[in-house]
């Protein structure tokens, strides 16, 4: 019963800190929510920062894990990517929850776990010995990767997650504006990313028109690369 009751103060504790935000929930409201106590509550949880720590240490240590195992991979960039997308559409909703208040900096062990986190990451996808340019669009790329997580939280995930990383994959294959601005005869034919990031857009539901726009190429050129596109 006793871990029944923590569990249920956790679910409890995620959608007031999202419908209301964390400084505006009260233990109090909390106890009356789950149906038990104050004490109750504070027995679980000596206070509401406990509560985030509790609630983040999940997503933390899948972002812990998928760091580790992208610094072992062939590619560390495409991994780190591929796998902390896939850690945050998992825990899309606790980082909704922050969006309202930034909840999670509410525990200093969730900020600092998370911060540590983030600059391996941009490392992982920066690769080894990078410019300051390459930092910037690891950057660029990991905001890339949460944002649309937290603003369309309800899209269904292979959906959201096609869509973003066809994103990415444009921020790491587009060609400098001056070069464009300076490039004559006919634009070269698609990337291998952009070919992949085709073919996950087409594989979740997306129109030959949607995935021409999002990649900025023309409906000829998605119908030449997937001829099975209609």
């Amino acid at each position: 019963m006793t871990d029944d009751t923590r569990a249920r103060i956790l679910r409890a504790a995620l959608a007031e800190f999202s419908a209301r935000g964390f400084h505006a929930t009260s233990v109090r409201e909390l106890a009356e929510r789950v149906g038990v106590t104050k004490t109750a509550v504070l027995y679980h949880f000596p206070g509401k920062a406990d509560i985030v720590t509790a609630l983040a240490e999940p997503m933390l240590a899948d972002f812990d894990a998928a760091l580790a195992k992208a610094a072992d991979a062939p590619d560390p960039r495409r991994a780190a990517i591929e796998g902390l997308l896939d850690v945050w559409l998992a825990h899309r909703y606790l980082l909704r929850m922050n969006l309202r208040d930034l909840s999670l900096t509410a525990s200093d062990e969730v900020f600092e776990r998370f911060r540590d986190g983030m600059l391996k990451a941009n490392g992982l996808v920066a690769g080894p010995e990078p410019a300051f340019a390459d930092q910037v669009r690891a950057a660029q790329a990991i905001a890339m990767l949460s944002d649309p997580v937290v603003l369309f939280a309800d899209t269904p995930p292979a959906e959201l997650r096609a869509a973003i990383l066809a994103g990415v994959d444009r921020l790491f294959t587009a060609e400098p504006a001056a070069k464009v601005r300076g490039r004559r005869g006919r634009p070269p034919a698609m990337s291998p990313e952009t070919l992949e990031a085709a073919r996950r857009l087409h594989d979740a539901g997306h129109t030959p028109s949607d995935i021409a726009t999002t990649l900025g190429v023309s409906r000829a050129t998605i119908y030449r690369h997937l001829p099975g596109a209609d």
